[in-house]
């Protein structure tokens, strides 16, 4: 990464706060359009300094009967995309866990993960057409730090950045939980969408982003986005379903102005989980 990028990312990053607010493969065309890999499967209020947190013009003011979106604060925003006109709720068999989808899209059970806590759940979420969106998991045990070394820590971004009333801990790295996008540089701009309440890194740079909510005590982490953690991909690296973009422009448009970024906000958002 050159200076004459990072000056360019640090500028634009700039500009799509005054405006509005503000990873391989085929590019979109230069219309905001994800560009996807095959293959592949798989957070943060606080914007880190010298990044941005966009926000979305024309966004609600205020929660809906559901309250799939609360009025957002500061610089935080839903997406202004149009959402599906027509919704409907899942809830897993205990009735423990509940989220809001649209009506076409799919909602399918799977096994969880082994080392889940007993009572977890595992949730696969698709398109219409069957194209994967998102996995929501519960019980999932807290991993420790894994190392980072300065030399492998990539500038991030946080693209967009929402609160969450979920049950969390509290602790240092640790804050309110947001659905959010970000976006880390590599050689591409590679993104995700999820739920986190994990800081990425103090100074704009990280080697990983976690997509993931701590959860009280005893409960386990819960995740819910198309990948529990997004990183800087290699070349040879598969990247979907991460999203990989030419430029944090494209970024922004994917999130302020398509569907589908609108469409899984609001799901991620209508997530509740009784404590």
């Amino acid at each position: 990464m050159t200076g004459k990028e990072v000056a360019r990312g640090a500028r634009l990053g700039a500009a799509l706060i005054v405006a509005a607010v503000v990873m391989s493969g085929c590019t979109g065309g230069g219309k905001g359009e994800p560009a996807w890999t095959a293959g592949g499967r798989p957070t943060e209020s606080a914007t880190p300094p010298g990044t941005s947190s966009a926000s979305s013009p024309g966004a609600s003011a205020g929660a809906d009967s559901t309250g799939a979106q609360p009025s957002a604060t500061g610089t935080e925003s839903a997406s202004a995309g149009a959402t599906a006109a027509a919704w409907k709720v899942f809830s897993d068999s205990t009735r423990n866990v509940s989220f809001e989808l649209p009506q076409d899209w799919i909602a399918q059970s799977v096994t969880p993960d082994q080392g889940t806590l007993p009572g977890a759940i595992k949730i696969e979420v698709k398109d219409a057409k069957g194209g994967y969106l998102a996995t929501l998991q519960t019980g999932l045990p807290s991993p420790s730090a894994p190392a980072c070394a300065e030399a492998s820590r990539k500038p991030y971004v946080v693209v967009s950045s929402v609160p969450l009333d979920l049950p969390h801990r509290e602790g240092d790295g640790l804050i309110a939980p947001h659905v959010v996008f970000r976006v880390i540089q590599g050689y591409r701009y590679f993104g995700s969408y999820g739920i986190t309440n994990v800081v990425g890194g103090s100074d704009g740079r990280a080697c990983a982003l976690q997509n993931v909510v701590r959860g009280p005590e005893g409960k386990g982490d819960v995740s819910f986005g198309d990948l529990a953690v997004i990183k800087a991909f290699a070349t040879d690296e598969k990247v979907a379903p991460a999203k990989a973009f030419d430029t944090l422009d494209q970024a922004a448009k994917y999130v302020n102005e398509g569907s589908e970024f609108a469409n899984v906000q609001r799901m991620l958002m209508s997530l509740k989980i009784k404590s």
